[in-house]
């Protein structure tokens, strides 16, 4: 789930005007790249990108960043947020307005636009889109996992419950016109609507879940080219009747299926595709090959790897239901006796930064070292353990924790630092490892005393690393943290209007939870891709998608 590049979170930065309406243009533009051409017309050409074998390209379950990717080209959602401006803006909507008391928002879409098959997106598209993904008996084998970003529209919880066939809160005064009633005042409601899961779907979606599963008909810029070939490969082209901008520059793009980073790597340095991930210990062997990208998110020859900040942010979490882990000056402790600039150039090749808070750079509101522990201080740590733990003749201080991990990827490295730090303050540590599938049931059922996550937003807005993690009624809040001030301020903080208060409410709200430390926040990620020469331009925005209608090939 919550590991980036199998994550169900996605994210961002901005919110609602101060007054009640919002107006936006529809600008036919995802990500905020800079669309001015590096020489003249598109040369056309396909783009041969590698992902791995995704978990659903559908809207109707698209939860992890592969799949992701390509339901971002095939469907367009009614925002886009655009990260060099930091403005939310309208893509299937042309404009929206929001109530006084931000629990009512009314969407105007864009006239006439076309899905791929022809057929006109309407309001009732949207409203067909979100009752598919709320409904249980959409497909008897294929659960939906990403309903949770409706919870708040009036008639989800009946819809999950399978009490209700249709979104109360949801209605269609016309074939323009989309309007959502939601059971709290949530005044980020409008980034909510930028995730690619709430993107409409024609009728054919309705009649033949499998078939619509595996070749999706969507209103976005490329279109199928026969279907998903599983374990293999994904082709889309250009679809030129494309409504909510210009058409496509490139021809179309070949999702290279590999099963995983290094096979891809070696096929790209093979000449045989154009985009891959980097392996981590190749970092920077790549970019003293291909160059480093100069803003660290745009691929451009000669400067052909990407390290820009994502979204993104690794911890650890403390279950406050164990007794032990109540000790508010253990887990400072534990968190300060870490050094995350070691592990970001250990493990990582400095291709990771430190952090300073559970809220990573790029999301608007955002603030540097708001947790005030959160640092590496090894003296503070150790005189902080010394007035109720002393350390004994044999090195340590008679206590211990249980640390849980799963040991793919690098987190097996970078535990094993985190290990060593605790150590050498005499702490005991014994490791936990299973699998991620039985580690994450672990966490959800509380069997567990420490254990490592990462977090990647829905939507880039304080709001997402907040609630979630740190409410008591959080669907992520695995350590149970609860506080009733911190509750009754994010609720207080949601209803409120206007941006720059919204935004310094959330921020109080940060460093209240801070202080008392219920997860240790460990490093940010980074962008770890990179372009062939033939790749004249390519923009990945800080949420790891990629507008690929706006990509430039040589010819």
């Amino acid at each position: 789930m919550h590991q980036p590049t199998m994550g169900r979170r996605t994210f961002v930065k901005g919110s609602l005007a101060a007054s009640a309406l919002a107006a936006l243009a529809a600008c036919g533009k995802k990500g905020g790249s800079d669309t001015t051409a590096t020489s003249g017309e598109a040369t056309g050409g396909t783009l041969n990108y590698y992902i791995n074998n995704p978990v659903s390209i559908d809207p109707y379950d698209a939860e992890e960043d592969q799949g992701m990717q390509v339901c971002y080209q095939l469907f367009d959602a009614l925002m886009t947020y655009d990260f060099e401006k930091g403005e939310l803006k309208g893509l299937a909507a042309e404009s929206y307005k929001a109530n006084d008391a931000a629990d009512e928002f009314t969407f105007t879409l864009v006239k006439g636009a076309k899905f791929h098959d022809g057929t006109t997106v309407t309001s009732k598209s949207f409203k067909q889109a979100w009752e598919r993904i709320c409904n249980p008996k959409t497909s008897e084998t294929t659960p939906s996992n990403i309903s949770y970003h409706l919870s708040m529209v009036e008639g989800y919880s009946e819809m999950a419950k399978g009490e209700a066939t249709e979104l109360k809160g949801v209605t269609c005064p016309d074939d323009d016109t989309l309007v959502v009633k939601l059971i709290q005042p949530y005044a980020d409601f409008p980034f909510v609507c930028m995730h690619p899961a709430l993107s409409p779907v024609p009728d054919a979606a309705l009649k033949d879940f499998d078939t619509f599963f595996f070749a999706p008909v969507g209103n976005g810029a490329f279109k199928m080219d026969g279907k998903w070939e599983d374990g293999q490969q994904i082709n889309l082209v250009r679809f030129d009747d494309y409504s909510y901008g210009d058409k496509a520059k490139i021809d179309g793009i070949h999702f290279n299926i590999q099963k995983d980073v290094q096979t891809a790597y070696t096929e790209f340095q093979a000449g045989n595709i154009d985009v891959a991930q980097v392996p981590t210990a190749q970092i920077k062997d790549a970019i003293s090959q291909y160059g480093e990208s100069g803003d660290g998110f745009t691929i451009t020859p000669g400067k052909q790897v990407l390290t820009g900040a994502e979204l993104s942010t690794y911890y650890i979490i403390c279950n406050l239901g164990n007794e032990q882990m109540q000790d508010l000056d253990l887990r400072k402790a534990l968190s300060l006796a870490i050094n995350r600039q070691a592990i970001c150039d250990t493990v990582f090749e400095g291709t990771r930064e430190p952090a300073g808070g559970i809220i990573p750079p790029g999301i608007a509101g955002y603030q540097e070292n708001t947790w005030e522990y959160v640092k590496y201080d090894k003296d503070a740590a150790t005189q902080l353990l010394d007035a109720k733990y002393p350390m004994g003749a044999d090195g340590t201080r008679g206590i211990s924790v249980k640390l849980s991990f799963n040991l793919d990827g690098d987190h097996k490295s970078i535990m094993e630092m985190v290990m060593a730090d605790w150590k050498a303050v005499g702490i005991t540590v014994e490791a936990v490892n299973n699998d991620w599938a039985t580690t994450l049931k672990d966490y959800k059922a509380g069997n567990f005393q420490m254990g490592r996550l990462a977090w990647i937003a829905d939507y880039p807005i304080q709001d997402n690393f907040i609630y979630p993690l740190f409410s008591t009624e959080g669907d992520n809040n695995y350590g149970k943290y609860s506080n009733k001030d911190v509750d009754d301020a994010i609720l207080k903080a949601r209803a409120t209007l206007d941006e720059k208060e919204r935004q310094a409410a959330f921020q109080e709200i940060d460093k209240k939870v801070g202080a008392e430390m219920p997860v240790i926040p460990l490093f940010y990620y980074k962008h770890q891709l990179v372009g062939s020469s033939k790749v004249k331009k390519l923009y990945m925005d800080p949420q790891k998608l990629c507008d690929m209608s706006e990509v430039e090939l040589s010819a």
